[in-house]
């Protein structure tokens, strides 16, 4: 045998991610929100691309577990709902070179469309019988924008402005900004006065100073180092800072557990007095910063919606908010493409290659969604009838293998993406829980289980609580096998507490 450099011809076969591939893949797990963005992205750097802004005229189609047995596809969507040449409104009668300065008075107001409502509108005769000279309401001379709302002022311009009347000095305004600058959401600054003093090269003396100070700004509190520091700037400035409460704030873990006896011989004071002390207590702002800054949430929108249809069936359909409709400008790629050189040539080319696939890769992406979400459903038809008491154990294998796809396509597909039921508003990773096994060989959904001890503890007596060791044996009884330690970790993932707790809080309300 000898070792000597040859040449060979070999064929394979291999995957290749090609960059195509990726942006389906990707478009798949983002939510509406990212697909939104990442269609104007494209909108702006292709110019192939057009918004459909025609309106929707879809017929209703039937939801997946309304087909006939044996069809496990979708019909692909009409291709003249993403795909067409027309990008004008069929009613757009007016002129494109109207020119609309004229439409206005000398005031500012559109008196065309003013009178226009007044023909059509009650409310607009009565509104323009009411109208002074200039668009204005008779007896006032205010002009509109005096009724539009104000901005509020966030906490870091509150802040400064009580910094800038508080402090004269150049370098105590400067400690005073760096706080300003280190405030989390809370209103804490848990960084040491030490560490702030080297940074701004200046003594931990100055910064403890500033910081005290600034901590009777509005609101009160602000700048502690941790939650004992902020209440007891609120109790101090209330004039009931007392050696009893002080101890008290020592031992807010104790009070946490409800350890009432501990504390009453801490702080030298009986039950009663110890109850008005943590009656003050709760009603201190633990977190005075909360109350800024605060940013309307943002609605969740759902990618699939459910309602029920005429026949007791359901019917799913997807949100037509959430699902971009783009046109392919062929026309204008035919009439760039023949006064065109030989490099715009190719990138009108590529643009064109791309529009089109973004255009497939999103109509694949809301056939992939609708596919999936109507097989979870079709399995969970006994949550949609009686509750989460009866949602069915469900892994990503059983829909992989009833659509046809790989695990990894359902999880993309299911997470972060939502579904409007007739009992709320749910992601569909909701559906996918895990089995606890059952007595007689049956197994249960976990999000079944822990709502049903959910429910328990929630009919519990008032003069008695339920163990876990006691919920663990009525679960059997019910004929749910299920360990103590399972129990607990679901009472912990629920947020309740333990027996021991839950009793010490019984008491304290009775």
């Amino acid at each position: 045998m000898t070792l000597a450099p040859r040449l060979e011809l070999r064929q394979t076969q291999s995957l290749v991610m090609t960059p195509q591939l990726r942006q389906a893949i990707k478009l798949l797990q983002f939510t509406n929100l990212e697909v939104a963005a990442f269609v104007e992205e494209e909108l702006e750097r292709n110019p192939l691309l057009e918004r459909d802004e025609r309106p929707e005229t879809a017929a209703e189609r039937p939801a997946l577990d309304q087909l006939p047995s044996g069809e496990h596809t979708i019909e692909p969507l009409g291709t003249d709902l993403l795909v067409g040449a027309g990008t004008l409104p069929d009613d757009a009668a007016a002129p494109l070179d109207t020119d609309y300065g004229e439409q206005f008075d000398e005031s500012g107001y559109d008196r065309g469309r003013l009178a226009e409502s007044t023909s059509t509108d009650g409310f607009g005769a009565e509104y323009a019988g009411r109208m002074g000279t200039g668009g204005r309401p008779d007896g006032e001379g205010a002009s509109f924008l005096e009724n539009v709302a104000e901005q509020p002022r966030s906490l870091r311009e509150h802040l400064g402005e009580q910094l800038r009347l508080s402090f004269d000095g150049h370098v105590d305004r400067l400690i005073g900004a760096h706080l300003i600058a280190l405030l989390c959401p809370a209103g804490r600054v848990a960084v040491a006065d030490e560490v702030i003093a080297a940074a701004l090269g200046t003594t931990p003396a100055r910064v403890a100073a500033v910081r005290a100070r600034m901590m009777r700004f509005d609101p009160i509190g602000l700048f502690a180092r941790d939650l004992r520091d902020c209440l007891a700037a609120q109790l101090a400035e209330r004039n009931r800072l007392d050696p009893a409460m002080q101890v008290l704030l020592d031992n807010l873990d104790l009070l946490a557990r409800r350890e009432f006896k501990r504390l009453q011989l801490l702080c030298g004071v009986d039950a009663e007095d110890l109850s008005d002390m943590a009656a003050e207590i709760r009603a201190l702002d633990p977190k005075p910063a909360a109350g800024f800054d605060i940013v309307a949430p943002q609605p969740i929108l759902p990618d699939v919606l459910m309602r029920p249809g005429p026949d007791g069936d359901w019917i799913l359909e997807l949100n037509p908010d959430t699902l971009p409709r783009l046109l392919v400008s062929a026309s204008f790629h035919a009439r760039v493409s023949l006064r065109a050189g030989r490099e715009e040539r190719l990138f009108l080319a590529e643009k064109l290659a791309s529009a089109n696939w973004l255009v497939k890769s999103l109509q694949q992406r809301a056939q992939t969604i609708l596919k999936v979400a109507g097989e979870v459903m079709r399995r969970q038809d006994g949550f949609l009838t009686h509750g989460v008491g009866h949602l069915r154990p469900l892994i990503l294998r059983d829909i992989a293998e009833a659509v046809e796809m790989h695990e990894s396509t359902v999880s993309r597909v299911t997470a972060n993406k939502y579904i409007s039921t007739p009992r709320g508003l749910f992601e569909l990773k909701y559906f996918f829980t895990t089995a606890i096994s059952g007595t007689s060989g049956e197994s249960h959904s976990a999000e079944a289980v822990r709502h049903r001890i959910r429910g328990m503890i929630a009919a519990e007596d008032s003069t008695a609580t339920l163990s876990d060791d006691a919920i663990v044996a009525a679960l059997r009884r019910e004929g749910i096998d299920i360990a103590r330690r399972t129990v607990a970790k679901y009472r912990e993932a629920l947020r309740i507490p333990s027996s021991v707790q839950r009793k010490r809080e019984k008491a304290v309300s009775a």
